[in-house]
């Protein structure tokens, strides 16, 4: 892309980035999801950034420790979400879960708006993109709670069935968020409490961003 052509992508005005983390099953894609429609801004997940394992075989592929910020390809996305922070398009990759690789010859057009909600595991972990945030939230939500959510999506929407969700969840999920998404709470400015009700919750990420002034003119 030509320096014309970046130019005229851009948006006349910078972009709001707010950056969401919290442990899996915390709540922090349906607080994104939410965020994303009362504000009209863009959900992006960092899911879409794992490496692209299609180098390896399957069997190894599926045994990778996907809660481990290793995984992604942290340069390519804070390079990304600095673009849409200064309001120009990217090229998205797309990411097949089921094979855990990367569609060959393939990306998405990710157009900047007035809003855009990076949220993930370890959107508060990557040094690069902290920086590039106006709000920094973290969800802490009780593992217990944590696990029943992680159980109910992965029994009910995955096919997994209750023993293997255990097993992963002892053996990954819960070290990697002890070891890596937890202590990135140190980086947020507001800490929301992952078993308060939806609406207050959101209320309270629409007032941290009234306070510093970053919904004037969206009339909210």
């Amino acid at each position: 892309m030509n320096e014309q052509e970046t130019q005229s992508l851009r948006l006349p005005f910078p972009p709001v980035v707010i950056g969401i983390a919290g442990c899996s099953g915390s709540g922090k894609s349906t607080l994104a999801a939410e965020l994303t429609r009362t504000l009209g801004g863009i959900h992006f997940s960092l899911d879409h950034y794992y490496l692209d394992l299609s180098h390896l075989p399957f069997s190894e592929r599926a045994h990778k420790n996907f809660d481990d910020p290793a995984l992604i390809e942290s340069p390519l996305l804070a390079a990304h979400v600095a673009a849409l922070a200064r309001g120009e398009a990217i090229d998205r990759p797309i990411y097949d879960f089921a094979t855990h690789t990367r569609v060959a010859g393939r990306t998405e057009r990710v157009t900047a708006g007035a809003f855009l909600i990076v949220e993930g595991l370890f959107s508060l972990y990557y040094e690069d993109l902290l920086p590039l945030y106006q709000l920094r939230v973290y969800i802490d939500t009780p593992d217990p709670l944590c696990y029943e959510r992680r159980l109910k999506r992965d029994t009910e929407e995955r096919g997994r069935t209750a023993a293997s969700v255990k097993e992963q969840y002892d053996a990954t999920v819960r070290p990697s968020s002890l070891h890596f998404v937890r202590p990135s709470a140190s980086h947020a400015d507001l800490l929301l409490d992952g078993g308060d009700h939806l609406d207050w919750k959101l209320e309270r990420v629409l007032n941290a961003l009234r306070t510093k002034e970053l919904l004037t003119g969206v009339g909210i």
